[in-house]
């Protein structure tokens, strides 16, 4: 039977009575040479042995391994589970998530989430190539509004504008951007929307059909613009998750370009292939069809 300090109190006790060895040995089950090692120490020591706990000892982290763990937060910004692969890949120091967490939370840089420590059940959606979906919202921050452009399959960011406000025009502006920087590779297949008045979107008739001067600029490039359902943000919750993103880090850097170019060339979470972590770069390129690979080497070539 498992020893605990209560019983250990009641066999010295018994002792003190001088109740023998064997009868405190019968009566709680322990052998009669465990019962004489506690004994011994009760003599030795003039006190009440304390059970130690099991395992290992717990190991602090180094100086270096918190200075690598610093350095790959300020450069990549992630939470634990995810530095952990990094150091593992890029830093070849192995950290428990564990370990970098409660460090992360002694340096102010993490907290607790208690929606995060539920399961959750969910489905990944994504497209197989890239530029065969985009996504496109508007977001508010501060008084400043984003504009942003997102790749389905490669979380790749194609376009992002601030503006002091939101019209129809800037959201000609960022697919604008988006055309004159990937337009020469293929037009996006399709853009998904959601309703907004920004998009002109938010005119549609009985049968769903609606026409605005962004929907007529962005089909003239042979580009399908859909919307999302009435009132289910999920639909485009790749970009949600992007907001939040630019929300915590967003005043890291000047422009909003850098932010992008940041975000564009570290490993993300949603991205692996064969087991390494990447970048949305990485993903963009690898994940281009077939077709758009041969008309991107002939590019090149010419």
């Amino acid at each position: 039977m498992k020893l605990t300090q209560k019983k250990i109190r009641w066999i010295i006790k018994r002792y003190d009575e001088r109740m023998p060895v064997s009868e405190i040995a019968f009566l709680t089950n322990v052998t009669e040479r465990r019962i004489r090692q506690i004994i011994q120490s009760y003599k030795e020591k003039g006190r009440i042995p304390i059970i130690k706990k099991p395992g290992r000892k717990r190991r602090k982290l180094t100086q270096n391994e918190k200075e690598i763990i610093m350095k790959a937060y300020k450069k990549y910004k992630f939470g634990a589970r995810l530095l952990e692969r990094v150091l593992d890949e890029r830093y070849g120091v192995h950290i428990p998530h564990n370990k970098i967490h409660e460090f992360l939370k002694e340096k102010g840089f993490a907290k607790e989430n208690k929606n995060k420590q539920k399961k959750r059940k969910w489905i990944r959606y994504e497209r197989e190539h890239s530029l065969s979906l985009v996504h496109m919202d508007w977001h508010e921050k501060d008084g400043m509004h984003l504009c942003i452009i997102e790749d389905d399959a490669s979380r790749y960011i194609l376009s992002a504008i601030e503006r002091e406000t939101t019209n129809m025009d800037y959201s000609i502006e960022a697919v604008s951007v988006m055309i004159e920087n990937y337009y020469w590779i293929k037009p996006a297949d399709q853009l998904l929307i959601d309703n907004g008045s920004e998009f002109g979107a938010h005119r549609k008739n009985k049968e769903g059909e609606w026409n605005s001067d962004f929907k007529k600029f962005v089909t003239s490039y042979g580009t399908k613009v859909i919307t999302t359902r009435v009132k289910h943000p999920q639909t485009n919750g790749k970009l949600e998750r992007l907001f939040g993103n630019y929300n915590c880090f967003r005043e890291c850097f000047n422009e909003v370009n850098e932010w992008v170019d940041w975000y564009n060339n570290r490993p993300h979470g949603s991205l692996e292939f064969y087991g390494y972590l990447e970048t949305p770069y990485e993903a963009f390129w690898r994940k281009l069809s077939p077709e758009s690979l041969i008309h991107v080497m002939e590019e090149r070539i010419i």
